[in-house]
């Protein structure tokens, strides 16, 4: 268990407070008994966004100097950075980034990591490059030293995560789509809701070694059922038409919904779909006491946050989320 001091609690560094997971994370560990630094490369990005009593340190991941200030007396450390959305070479720098946050966590006598990453099966030989770097990470974090907790999710449902964003953009966008027959491919979202509250309850399990935890909804689903839940919800009659794989056209068709700025994530999360991405151990159930919500429940809080879904607006950065 992570124990902090008797003056205010221990102290949490969170990393990608300007993601969205990141900020969700923030705001549910604002009430509770904790003091909070954040790591950023723009500090000026959190302003306003987090409360007079959160440190913000200026710094990278990959960069020595800063993350010693940064992690200096840091009882528990979220690593929730992922640089899919600004580089092409993005597995080399989150290889580095791991290895440095990892070496400089053990020095800094950091108790514990908790990191979210992404479910897939890692024997899987069409595993996406995107999916093997995120296990990558993993691996890297939970040999530093410092005991890590991982958890692993598909899908993040929730009003800007880009995941969501980018499927409710084909959904509002696309009356007739045509779809790879990989659309099938099983899989097991989590609202955001859900997510942030396995990544808070983390802090509090008992020490011991590092573990993985696979999280998602209770049922498994397919991106395709994802379409029509989120077009029956809003309304929408979509008509989707299957072909045998994803052509390079088809391919250019479905990212002209995505903002320029995002075709790169885009990309990547679309090749990620043809993985299956379910939960295989059930070891979280044992541990939490978190019961996810299911899909359409998801989908539903979703849409409430966005006043019923109307419009497409760009999605807030998600570390590939």
């Amino acid at each position: 268990m992570v124990k902090g001091d008797a003056e205010g609690g221990p102290l949490v560094l969170v990393t990608g407070a300007t993601g969205y997971v990141g900020g969700r994370l923030l705001g549910e560990l604002a009430g509770r008994r904790v003091r909070l630094r954040c790591l950023a490369r723009r500090p000026a990005a959190l302003v306003g966004r987090v409360g007079p009593g959160v440190e913000v340190v200026g710094g990278d991941v990959r960069d020595w100097c800063s993350l010693e200030r940064a992690l200096r007396g840091v009882e528990a450390a979220y690593y929730l950075v992922h640089r899919m959305a600004g580089s092409r070479d993005y597995a080399q720098e989150d290889r580095e980034a791991a290895e440095c946050f990892g070496a400089v966590a053990r020095e800094a006598g950091v108790r514990r990591i908790v990191y979210l990453g992404g479910l897939g099966d890692e024997s899987d030989p069409r595993l996406s490059a995107h999916l093997r770097s995120r296990h990558e990470v993993g691996r890297i974090l939970r040999g530093s030293g410092v005991e890590t907790i991982e958890f692993r999710a598909s899908m993040v449902i929730g009003a800007g995560s880009l995941s969501f964003e980018l499927l409710r953009a084909l959904t509002e966008r696309l009356p007739v789509m045509v779809c790879p027959r990989w659309l099938a491919t099983p899989t097991q979202p989590i609202a955001v809701a859900d997510v942030v509250a396995y990544l808070v309850a983390a802090l509090a399990l008992p020490a011991g070694p590092s573990r993985v935890f696979e999280v998602g909804t209770p049922e498994v689903t397919t991106y395709r059922d994802l379409i029509r839940e989120y077009a029956r919800q809003r309304g929408l009659r979509r008509w989707l038409v299957t072909v045998p794989v994803l052509t390079p056209r088809l391919s250019a068709a479905w990212l002209a919904v995505v903002t320029p700025a995002r075709y790169e994530v885009g990309r990547h999360l679309i090749e990620g779909l043809r993985n299956p991405m379910v939960v295989r151990d059930p070891a979280a159930r044992e541990v939490f006491s978190i019961r996810p919500m299911g899909v359409a429940e998801a989908i539903g809080r979703a849409l409430a946050e966005l006043g019923g879904g109307a419009g497409v607006a760009a999605a807030d950065g998600v570390g590939g989320r």
